[in-house]
């Protein structure tokens, strides 16, 4: 009853298979037979082992949604074991990350995403360690989250400090309901540790290379 009364319009893509074989089945349907075995036990909370480990991205993309779904309107924890950092960014609220049996990293997804020397974050934003700054110059990484991502930070840098902001990677993205960036910069200039001191006074994470 569970399933069919809560859920029954997330199983749509089921209609007509109920005499099929399972390998009649595509990857995705088998997911979500898998999922409503599961459900019919009504469990609090329901373990997911590489869900979309074998899976199209476009299937992956509608097993997540149906997972946030049901963690929504279902209140159902969810947990969630994966390698993938795009799925841990789209559907996971909080995350720990193990390396060799054992916890080295935990918290909140956007939480450390905004954390320039967090694991998961070095996941979301790749940096470029091969780049060598120029004489004189500071190499520097800048994480930040919610409101302060909309500010035009480093043309602030420029127009307050008189500083060159060269942009070598990075970008902003959404996580779970915040909006989180972090730039990899090489900043140059006679006022550059006062931009630094600006950075950190306005809500932003720095870290120094």
């Amino acid at each position: 009853m569970l399933i069919t009364s809560n859920i029954s319009p997330l199983w749509k893509i089921l209609e007509g298979k109920a005499n099929a074989y399972p390998a009649q089945l595509s990857g995705g349907q088998k997911q979500r037979v898998g999922i409503a075995r599961a459900l019919a036990g009504e469990p609090k909370v329901l373990l997911s082992d590489e869900a979309t480990s074998a899976l199209d991205p476009q299937t992956t993309r509608s097993i997540l949604e149906l997972l946030r779904d049901l963690n929504k309107r279902m209140g159902l924890t969810i947990l969630l074991i994966t390698h993938e950092m795009g799925v841990v960014k789209q559907i996971c609220d909080s995350v720990a990350i193990l390396h060799a049996g054992k916890i080295v990293e935990q918290g909140r997804v956007s939480d450390l995403a905004a954390q320039p020397d967090s694991l998961l974050a070095r996941e979301f934003f790749p940096r470029c360690n091969s780049y060598t700054p120029r004489p004189g110059a500071v190499l520097a990484t800048v994480a930040f989250a919610g409101e302060v991502a909309r500010n035009p930070i480093f043309t602030s840098l420029v127009r307050r400090f008189d500083v060159d902001v060269n942009i070598l990677n990075g970008s902003v993205e959404t996580v779970g309901d915040r909006r989180v960036g972090q730039f990899q910069v090489e900043l140059a200039g006679s006022k550059v540790t006062q931009a630094l001191e600006y950075l950190h006074d306005s809500q932003y994470a720095v870290e120094v290379h």
